[in-house]
């Protein structure tokens, strides 16, 4: 965009600002790369917000309607007015009457193609003010019941807002009982209203936990239930082999402007080396943390860094989850009313049989056992608990594709 075209749009955007609200508005640029206005206005436009006005079109002849499947109204992808149409983001100009200010994301064209420009107008500084603090505390209140997910892709990071559809109840959460404690207890103090055992000790207010074992152990679920059990922000970060030091700062500011807040890093051991000193040198810094809650998961406890555990302010504590023994596979098997399958007295010879299951396997062991009865009105533990032993064990030889040489799967399919 070139400088009188940049000219003309700021006029003619003012121009029309102040024709329909009757005073003059300035144009501001953020220095620093907060979105959260951006993403409020966003949702507000799919979500027709009533303090939201649409002003003008900017270009005539650019897309300025959207559609996306509407996930709030039945089953997506039906032909019966399942998708929801509103403005686009893009190319149109949009006011907050009530707080004086308006924004525009404007589209620029370019010789290798199309990008934006992000412009913000407001009656004076007091009024962008005043705008900036309820669009935070919008913001704070919404993050309660959705949840932000970061994940670091090839094109960089994108970032998604998750409403909460479904929460896990602490109960829900099978694991040793003085561990459970231990971990929910760090959770309540740090989210506690007054912070009076932080303020009490002088304890410096953030926290690292990291949850490590094999998969299907519970970690998601017991992530999953902190988050639907405390009054704060969650954000989920998807670490990858594109991590890089931008995204690990692109995140870590956002998780601070969340703050107080949960930010779990899932699978950090997938984090490339040469990302891993800036992680660490952010992790140590004085403020980087500060109202942040932060809970690693691994697969691999074996690729993590040592130098993540070995110092004070990385990760404080580290907590394996191990498989359930036999009592816990027990709670966990009452617990999904297995007993309603193949009854009350058979469960507990359904959790010794299940040695060396994880809580992944027995949750699926009670959805083979329910497809059982609802197609054939019985549930055989012994024969699910065997088929589903014959399985894991291919799995763990990887001989399932060996087992049938004449037949052929997918790509493996020739000459037919």
């Amino acid at each position: 965009m070139t400088a009188e075209a940049y000219e003309d749009v700021l006029s003619r955007i003012r121009f029309e600002l102040s024709g329909l609200y009757g005073y003059e508005f300035d144009a501001y640029v953020c220095d620093d790369g907060s979105e959260d206005y951006w993403q409020l206005l966003e949702q507000d436009i799919r979500h027709r917000y009533e303090g939201l006005e649409h002003v003008a079109r900017i270009f005539e002849f650019v897309e300025s309607r959207a559609f996306a499947i509407d996930g709030d109204s039945g089953t997506a992808g039906e032909a019966d007015g399942r998708y929801r149409i509103y403005s686009s983001l893009r190319n149109n100009v949009f006011a907050y009457p009530a707080w004086g200010v308006a924004l525009a994301r404007v589209p620029v064209f370019r010789q290798h193609g199309l990008s934006c420009e992000d412009f913000v107008f407001a009656r004076d500084d007091q009024a962008l003010q005043s705008f900036l603090a309820f669009t935070a505390a919008r913001r704070r209140e919404q993050d309660r019941r959705q949840v932000t997910v970061f994940t670091d892709t090839r094109d960089g990071m994108e970032r998604q807002i998750e409403p909460i559809t479904r929460t896990v109840d602490r109960e829900d959460v099978i694991m040793d009982e003085g561990l459970k404690t231990e971990i929910f207890r760090a959770i309540d103090q740090f989210f506690a209203e007054d912070r009076s055992f932080y303020q009490l000790y002088d304890v410096p207010y953030k926290r690292g936990i990291l949850l490590y074992g094999k998969p299907g152990n519970g970690k998601t679920t017991l992530v999953k239930s902190i988050a639907g059990s405390i009054s704060a922000p969650v954000a989920y970060w998807q670490l990858t082999e594109h991590t890089s030091s931008a995204s690990i700062q692109e995140v870590f500011q956002a998780a601070v402007a969340m703050a107080p807040m949960v930010l779990v890093a899932e699978d950090i051991d997938s984090m490339p080396q040469h990302a891993r000193s800036f992680f660490l040198n952010t992790l140590d810094g004085a403020t980087s943390k500060e109202g942040i809650f932060l809970i690693g998961t691994t697969n691999f406890p074996e690729q993590i860094d040592p130098a993540l555990m070995n110092r004070a302010g990385r990760f404080d504590r580290a907590y394996e989850m191990t498989l359930p023994d036999e009592e816990l596979r027990l709670a966990y098997l009452r617990r999904k009313q297995l007993g309603r399958l193949i009854g009350e007295e058979a469960l507990p010879e359904a959790a010794r049989l299940t040695d060396q299951f994880t809580c992944a396997q027995l949750n699926e062991l009670y959805v083979s056992a329910a497809l059982q009865w609802h197609t054939e009105g019985r549930a055989e533990l012994h024969a699910l608990v065997r088929a589903m032993r014959q399985e894991l064990d291919k799995s763990r030889r990887q001989t399932w594709l060996r087992d049938k040489p004449d037949s052929a799967v997918g790509f493996l399919a020739s000459g037919h």
